[in-house]
């Protein structure tokens, strides 16, 4: 039988954490994309909205990917294991 903790972890990490990643990486990428269509096909000041939206696609992009890229080399420079820690939950 799993315990609390054993469950909390699976739901929280696996649950939530590990769906969100992707999630937000294709999300700026639509924002990036939505971007382009401003730019391509608008006039003037829609133009430049469009071109603000591909900047911060394109910044969201760099970053989550850049952080993911950091997390790997930090757990494969100090062979970190791939499980999730334990929390240990005591109820009275």
């Amino acid at each position: 039988m799993k315990s609390l903790a054993d469950i909390i972890n699976q739901v929280f990490i696996n649950g939530i954490l590990r769906p969100i990643v992707p999630l937000l990486i294709g999300l700026a990428v639509v924002v990036f994309i939505y971007g382009v269509f401003n730019t391509v096909l608008s006039e003037g000041d829609k133009k430049e909205q469009g071109k603000e939206y591909m900047i911060w696609g394109i910044v969201g992009i760099f970053v989550m990917v850049s952080v993911w890229g950091l997390v790997n080399i930090v757990k494969d420079t100090f062979d970190l294991p791939e499980n999730v820690p334990v929390i240990e939950i005591k109820l009275k």
